[in-house]
């Protein structure tokens, strides 16, 4: 069984430095630096716009409208379209070694999706693969709920030598995350349909916390890998720092 290296650290008030970190992490493994690694961790309130998002002559309102809501603005280190990440959420951060990874595109698109789904379908969701029609940052690998209420949304990055996966799961508070976005899409000039966002929480009619769904995913995340808990060190700490601090220098 292929090891996996698993990292729970989490910078809930450093949003910024949390991206720099798994921005770093892929960059080591890529480079052979580091082995393959995930990092499942527990986010603060922000809101991640992809490229696009920052292209769009309405990012600063959108920017702004993220922040007026009491959530941080930030560059997400994935593909695809502005996401909420909030505490009743959980993020997933997986880095590849790949020399060739756009041969590898779907495959690692698949392997993720498939794993949020089956660790919901564990807790007792009716969990699918698929977009939802109307639903936040759209894409072919989300997963949801019954067809109908998107839970969970993936993106890639590609570089040389390696790939990203980035996820972010909604265990409770899909609510907050239609209410932040309306005025950030708004601002995009994005359509979309609020009531297409939820929650694992309100699938199961019960209380469901990012611990609970963590450890879940974990646990699926065991059944294919042989998993190494492991700590994050020195080296990618002080780069993804320093990183950080070039790029806020150079706004």
């Amino acid at each position: 069984m292929e090891q996996l290296r698993l990292i729970r650290h989490s910078f809930p008030d450093q949003p910024e430095l949390s991206t720099e970190i798994s921005r770093t992490i892929l960059r080591r493994v890529a480079a052979g630096e580091l082995p393959a690694t995930i990092r499942i961790h527990r986010p603060g309130n922000e809101v991640a716009f992809g490229r696009q998002d920052i292209a769009s002559p309405g990012y600063e309102a959108a920017a702004e409208a993220a922040r007026a809501a009491g959530f941080a603005a930030v560059e997400r280190l994935a593909g695809g379209r502005a996401a909420v990440f909030h505490r009743g959420t959980i993020a997933i951060a997986r880095a590849y070694s790949d020399p060739q990874p756009p041969k590898r595109t779907y495959a690692r698109f698949e392997e993720m999706a498939g794993l949020i789904a089956d660790a919901l379908r564990g807790l007792g969701v009716d969990a699918r693969v698929g977009e939802v029609p109307g639903e936040y940052c759209p894409g072919a690998y989300s997963v949801n709920a019954r067809d109908a209420a998107k839970l969970a949304g993936i993106g890639q990055r590609m570089i040389r030598g390696g790939a990203h996966m980035g996820g972010v799961v909604v265990a409770s508070g899909g609510r907050e995350v239609a209410d932040v976005l309306v005025p950030v899409y708004e601002a995009l000039e994005l359509q979309w349909e609020p009531s297409t966002s939820g929650s694992v929480a309100e699938e199961l009619g019960r209380d469901v916390d990012a611990g609970e769904l963590e450890e879940t995913v974990i646990v699926e995340l065991d059944k294919r890998y042989e998993l190494v808990d492991a700590e994050l060190d020195e080296v990618t700490v002080a780069t993804a720092a320093h990183s950080l601090e070039q790029v806020r220098a150079g706004r």
